[in-house]
């Protein structure tokens, strides 16, 4: 009933993670959020309900960091003892000695240090994941629940894989940011301020030196990162593309072989794959000569270390134990500068990915139920659509002024051409859409005063698109009616001429179709779908071509089933084949959503009007 479209290379392409592969990840392009501050301040309340433990996580972070950092320097220290106490021994200074007693305890010392730091990050890091699987659980839950409550035409507007992306792609690369890079975050920036501390208190002339590679660092990266950005866009377009042709040639394979064209498909995906190639080895290029480029310049700073090491040490100025705790924190010096830089790309992902998932949040709900709805008790079917209008556009109307009046137990058919709004109809009956003007009664009351559950419990429908889950025969059957027992199920399914064909499988009724249902044939599927129509035992019947994927003969036998089960139900038929509903009780002929003609069969035959040249069109399309 409702068209949905794809999007084989969007969601080929994906809302994957950035920034978790080779390399600290600010090479890779990330998507974009349109409002990052708006949608920044809306994830930050979300925390809320964590904030002590945020607390905790930053504390945590900033505990073990400096731990981390105060340890150069104690094994400085011990080296500093160790190699004053071996040269006096070399020189035959009176006294002199290796006290291995300090060295041990700041050996000690040490390991309690590193003991300590590895205890707080632990904590941070089982905090913090407990957080962002708890928020990324709620939020996945407010999704869902929100899907539920969402209209259908948002689904008839926004493609299947854009909306599967974000149940997937989005909420997985929420989880892994806020599991690891806002730690990391955390981390580096202390990292960042611990080691220029500790490098100041041990010379600020080395770190001077030290700094003066940063800007050379800083705008090399600078220029690879905007280089490799367009070749990263490049690589996950063409990923798409590539994807996408893969994806429909799979699909239409049958029809790809009918026709003779392997080679123009081969040929195509050739040329995609050629130019992923290009473009993939030139980013993966880019990315990799950065930590090559940033060794060469931190071994350039290590030269000047040394060497102003060596003469500071010369002239007593420092220890050397002080140079050795220097060159670890010049090491740790870039790092957290090269993390930082990934994770703000990161950080854009993230905010991209959240933005996607508050835009379905922020979609308009259906209208609430009337506050007076009252409840139905006994049903006897009678539909009435008074002066009904309705269109999906405000410019572009398609029903207008149509009235209609369904008597209990009659069978209606509705008849014409695409896009005459047969199927609107329906839309309209179930309440999927609500009318703009006019109304429809069930028995008298209007249905916008009727509970939604409580309205749709009364119809029963049977689709040309068949829809089963993955899931046995007989729960798919059962979904038809909450507690069936399995006598049901048979009986529903006898009823409906699928039980000889469930039989004959392996399994019977406890076979496993699978996410498509394509382990069965089309027909057979259609028997499943007639079979958990005929168990929800409805008031009302609404068949939309429910039999044009059956064969012939299996027609004739589903046909004698419907007939008996719309036997005192009122029955709505959108068809296309008109041989189909030549017994209807009244036959509506629908042209550009209004009206044309009304009648019986003979009726509307006899009149040579709209409905004749349909049906003699057909006709004569069958003898030819």
């Amino acid at each position: 009933m409702s068209v949905q479209s794809r999007d084989p290379s969007r969601q080929a392409e994906g809302h994957s993670p950035v920034g978790w592969g080779r390399g600290p990840g600010f090479s890779q392009a990330v998507d974009k959020a349109k409002n990052p501050k708006k949608t920044l301040r809306r994830l930050l309340r979300e925390f809320r309900p964590y904030r002590f433990r945020i607390t905790a996580v930053v504390l945590a972070a900033i505990l073990s960091t400096i731990f981390a950092i105060w340890s150069p320097k104690i094994l400085g220290n011990a080296t500093t003892v160790l190699f004053d106490g071996f040269i006096g021994r070399i020189r035959h200074i009176p006294g002199a000695r290796v006290n291995f007693h300090a060295i041990f305890h700041d050996l000690m010392f040490l390991a309690a240090l590193y003991l300590i730091s590895a205890g707080f990050s632990y904590l941070q890091q089982y905090v913090m994941a407990e957080v962002a699987q708890r928020l990324t659980f709620t939020l996945r839950a407010r999704l869902m629940e929100k899907l539920n409550r969402l209209p259908v035409q948002f689904f008839d507007n926004h493609p299947h894989g854009d909306v599967l992306s974000r149940f997937v792609n989005d909420f997985d690369n929420i989880s892994s940011t806020l599991q690891q890079s806002l730690t990391q975050l955390i981390t580096s920036t202390v990292t960042f301020g611990g080691v220029i501390v500790m490098m100041l208190t041990i010379s600020p002339l080395m770190t001077l030196a030290v700094a003066v590679t940063l800007p050379l660092s800083v705008g090399l990266t600078t220029l690879i990162v905007r280089r490799s950005q367009r070749y990263f866009k490049d690589q996950r377009r063409q990923l798409g593309e590539l994807n996408g042709h893969v994806e429909e040639s799979y699909t239409g394979h049958a029809t790809i072989k009918a026709y003779g064209h392997e080679e123009r498909t081969v040929d195509r995906f050739e040329a995609i794959n050629r130019d992923l190639y290009q473009s993939s080895w030139r980013a993966q290029f880019m990315t990799g000569i950065i930590f090559p480029m940033m060794n060469v310049i931190g071994n350039l700073g290590y030269v000047l270390v040394s060497v102003l090491g060596g003469i500071l040490v010369m002239r007593r100025t420092i220890q050397i134990g002080d140079i050795q705790a220097f060159i670890q924190y010049a090491r740790q010096f870039s790092q957290p500068i090269t993390q930082m830089a990934g994770i703000s790309n990161i950080i854009q992902s993230l905010l991209a990915s959240t933005e996607r998932i508050y835009e379905i949040l922020d979609q308009p709900e259906e209208s609430p139920d009337a506050s007076a709805s009252s409840p139905m008790h006994v049903v006897r079917g009678h539909v009435q659509f008074n002066a009904v209008s309705f269109s999906y556009t405000p410019d572009a109307p398609l029903i207008k002024d149509f009235s209609l009046d369904a008597q209990p137990g009659s069978t209606v058919a509705i008849v014409g051409p695409t896009g005459a709004g047969k199927t609107t109809l329906v839309n309209l009956l179930m309440r999927f859409y609500d009318v703009e003007s006019g109304c429809i009664l069930i028995d008298g009351t209007d249905i916008r005063e009727i509970r939604r559950k409580e309205l749709r419990r009364l119809y029963g429908m049977v689709l040309q698109e068949t829809w089963l889950f993955h899931g046995t025969i007989r729960d798919n059957i059962a979904y038809g009616r909450g507690g069936a027992t399995f006598q049901d199920v048979e009986q529903a399914a006898r009823s409906a001429r699928a039980d000889h064909f469930i039989r004959t499988l392996p399994e019977g009724y406890d076979t496993i179709l699978n996410e498509e249902a394509s382990n069965i044939s089309q027909g057979q599927r259609q028997l499943l779908t007639i079979a958990r129509a005929f168990l929800a035992d409805p008031t009302i019947l609404i068949l939309d071509e429910a039999t044009s994927s059956v064969d012939t003969r299996t027609e004739i036998a589903v046909q004698s089933a419907i007939a008996h089960l719309m036997q005192g139900r009122t029955t709505f038929v959108i068809a296309h084949r008109l041989s189909t509903i030549r017994q209807a009780d009244v036959i509506v002929v629908m042209n550009h959503g209004r009206i044309v003609e009304q009648g019986s069969h003979p009726d509307l035959l006899s009149q040579r009007g709209f409905y004749y040249d349909l049906y003699q069109s057909q006709f004569q399309r069958a003898v030819v």
